[in-house]
């Protein structure tokens, strides 16, 4: 069963006195339990279509399905619950609040969907210990490693079950070692616990941890994918 489909999706900005079209008619789709990369040159296109499908851009045209819902019929606030409820991100520097302790940050989203404190710092520390974070829970992000850091960014985008795990460069701001543990980490949870990744990398190493790779080019794919 297909958690994302993408149909005809176009996206044009404005610059200046012209337009630069990011996306031009993209279609593909992912299904429930796929690990999907998208690779690709800067500019190519690759994060716009992840913001699209992650309901934090709109498509300038062309139809995206998540889990059957149609985002362009979607309002503003409509998208902020689904971003909130059934997507869950990874950026590559993390983005987590310096002000919170990573548990904190890891429980946050369960917190913004009404979940009670103890059942949301329960899931906290089941998925701190399931990615290897669980003696930093005290911490703040300033005190552990980049490493670490992602591991917390990663617990915090599954820490309400979402849909689709949405990961943009998410190994961009790492040393190669801890990159290659995020990656290991990322191809463990879609193996044993089943989550739907969609990723974003201009690197060929890190597209290789995806079961299947889609190439862009100037707002579209090499080859016409299914």
């Amino acid at each position: 069963m297909s958690v994302l489909v993408a149909e005809g999706l176009q996206k044009t900005y404005r610059s200046g006195e012209s337009n630069v079209t990011a996306l031009a008619g993209v279609s593909f789709s992912v299904d429930r339990g796929d690990f999907v990369a998208l690779m690709g040159p800067s500019g190519c296109g690759k994060s716009t279509l992840l913001h699209v499908c992650g309901a934090m851009d709109r498509a300038s045209a062309g139809r995206i399905l998540l889990n059957g819902q149609n985002l362009a019929a979607l309002g503003d606030d409509e998208l902020t619950r689904v971003r909130r409820e059934q997507v869950g991100f990874v950026f590559q520097f993390f983005n987590l609040l310096p002000t919170l302790t990573i548990a904190d940050n890891i429980a946050l989203p369960c917190l913004l969907a009404g979940m009670k404190g103890d059942d949301a710092d329960a899931r906290a520390q089941a998925l701190a210990e399931r990615v290897g974070i669980a003696h930093r829970l005290s911490h703040f992000p300033q005190q552990v490693s980049g490493g670490e850091m992602q591991r917390a960014a990663i617990a915090r985008a599954l820490v309400h079950q979402p849909a689709l795990l949405v990961a943009d460069e998410p190994t961009g701001n790492l040393d190669s070692e801890n990159g290659a543990k995020v990656l290991a980490l990322l191809s463990e949870l879609n193996r044993e616990m089943g989550v739907t990744v969609l990723l974003a990398t201009h690197a060929a190493d890190v597209a290789a941890a995806a079961s299947r790779v889609l190439r862009m080019r100037d707002g579209k794919f090499e080859v016409r994918q299914p």
